[in-house]
């Protein structure tokens, strides 16, 4: 639906006067969720790898008009998820001016509002909110009070004369003042659930309680809350009453494909450097990797967040590289990865007994990586180019401090290397120190399948010794 331009209408007779409807949250975000479903358009912006699992399931609770939980591990963008309902409110909507919950003219809840609509009629003032106003958040966290989600008496409403019995008292909690909009509740387990409690009214009965109050607030909104699965976390749970009184509960997951989860770290890695997409895929499967093995804690996860930092610390490296050895241009190579595996540590939980080879294991499946992207990029390929540099005894030696022309002088011009730069997406058009990164690429990769052998000696790495 359109609705008239912030500004335009003022007052309550100006805004019936312009044609604009009153509707619920729930009915505005589901008109709007329709509108883009029936024209293609994507209703849930950088959210890549749920397009056949998770957005179907919340395309239809959105529609039923659902409150609902987001459960998955860490780093499964829940809460990214989440923050993209916002875009499914109107742009702008209207509001009585100078209510703390934001009541519609159309239909006032507060005491407030009810009284100056009764006086004024008509002439009750609007203005105007972006829908970016309307989404509330909160992080759920053990010291949480039902004062910081409802609301409490506030001292400063009764020095100024009002009686403890005037219902305007009353300081309103994040959750009322979220009224004709979004609330999110991140990690809903974590609060407690003495307070838990004090969401029943919000999501049965869709009003609040307020001490000794009888306040008749009836709230107009969208309760989302994520958790994770309660069969790892030892912080807490969802009581049942609570469960019960979500519309739907919705499991998110990690990418299930390799090209997801590269199009995932190259969207969210702020990268200071030119990261080949090859190493893109290695750090995603080397990601994918600690996902599968036995060694990893698979009931906490393997966050996104770990490809993320793991690509932005290449990145990191090879910047250092430039400014180190004085290269232009700094992009990232193979021997830019290894050195970020001490700084990952921290995000991997590991099985009991594993201790003291945590960054052996996280070596030897760095090394599976680089050796399936190998295959996957430049199988068929006839590298006898490459071969035959070492058969002739040559040694090409680099690192993570060796400038890319130095790499290149060493290795000269080789066969096959317009085609390998074709796999990799580069083509004529690639700069040297990409040439540079697809030929340590290739190097690496043929040491990985045995085919050249490789000594590393005080931080340098021997191709062919």
């Amino acid at each position: 639906m359109s609705f008239p331009e912030p500004g335009r209408a003022a007052t309550l007779g100006e805004l019936r006067a312009s044609g604009h409807v009153h509707r619920s949250v729930k009915s505005e975000i589901r008109e709007n969720l329709l509108a883009r479903l029936r024209a293609g358009e994507d209703a849930f912006p950088g959210m890549v790898g749920f397009e056949d699992t998770v957005l179907p399931e919340l395309e239809t609770a959105l529609l039923a008009g659902h409150d609902l939980v987001l459960l998955g591990e860490r780093g499964q963008g829940k809460t990214r998820l989440m923050r993209t309902l916002a875009g499914l409110l109107d742009e702008w909507s209207p509001v009585v001016v100078g209510c703390e919950i934001g009541d519609d003219p159309h239909a006032p809840s507060c005491t407030r509002c009810r009284r100056l609509a009764a006086e004024l009629g008509d002439d009750l003032q609007v203005t105007w909110r972006h829908r970016s106003e309307r989404y509330t958040e909160k992080l759920a966290t053990p010291d949480t009070s039902v004062g910081d989600l409802v609301g409490d008496v506030d001292p400063v409403k009764v020095a100024q004369g009002r009686t403890l019995g005037d219902p305007e008292t009353v300081h309103y909690g994040l959750v009322p003042r979220s009224n004709r909009g979004i609330f999110g509740l991140n990690e809903l387990p974590d609060l407690a659930e003495r307070i838990q409690v004090a969401l029943f009214n919000v999501l049965e009965e869709r009003d609040i309680q307020i001490r000794g109050y009888s306040l008749r607030l009836p709230l107009d909104l969208l309760l989302v809350a994520t958790a994770n699965p309660e069969d790892y976390t030892n912080r807490g749970r969802i009581i049942t009453p609570l469960k019960d009184r979500f519309g739907a509960e919705i499991r998110t997951h990690y990418p299930s494909e390799v090209g997801d989860e590269v199009a995932l770290i190259a969207q969210e890695s702020a990268l200071v450097a030119d990261v080949p997409e090859h190493l893109l895929e290695v750090v995603a499967r080397f990601t994918r990797g600690l996902r599968e093995s036995s060694a990893v804690d698979q009931r906490s996860g393997v966050s996104a967040r770990f490809a993320i930092a793991g690509a932005e610390g290449v990145a990191g490296s090879a910047l250092r590289r430039a400014a180190r050895v004085g290269e232009q241009h700094a992009v990232a190579r193979v021997c830019d990865v290894p050195t970020v595996v001490p700084t990952l540590l921290g995000k991997v939980e590991f099985e009991m007994g594993e201790e003291g080879r945590e960054r052996d294991v996280l070596t030897h499946l760095l090394r599976l990586a680089i050796a399936e992207t190998y295959r996957s990029r430049l199988a068929g390929l006839d590298l006898t180019g490459f071969t035959n540099l070492f058969a002739e005894g040559a040694v090409v030696e680099t690192g993570d401090l060796v400038p890319g022309s130095d790499l290149l002088a060493q290795v000269g011009p080789v066969s096959g290397l317009s085609k390998v730069l074709d796999r990799l997406g580069h083509g004529d058009d690639a700069t040297p120190g990409q040439v540079a990164a697809a030929i340590e690429f290739v190097l690496e990769g043929l040491h990985l399948t045995r085919r050249i052998d490789k000594d590393t000696v005080a931080g340098r790495t021997v191709y062919g010794a």
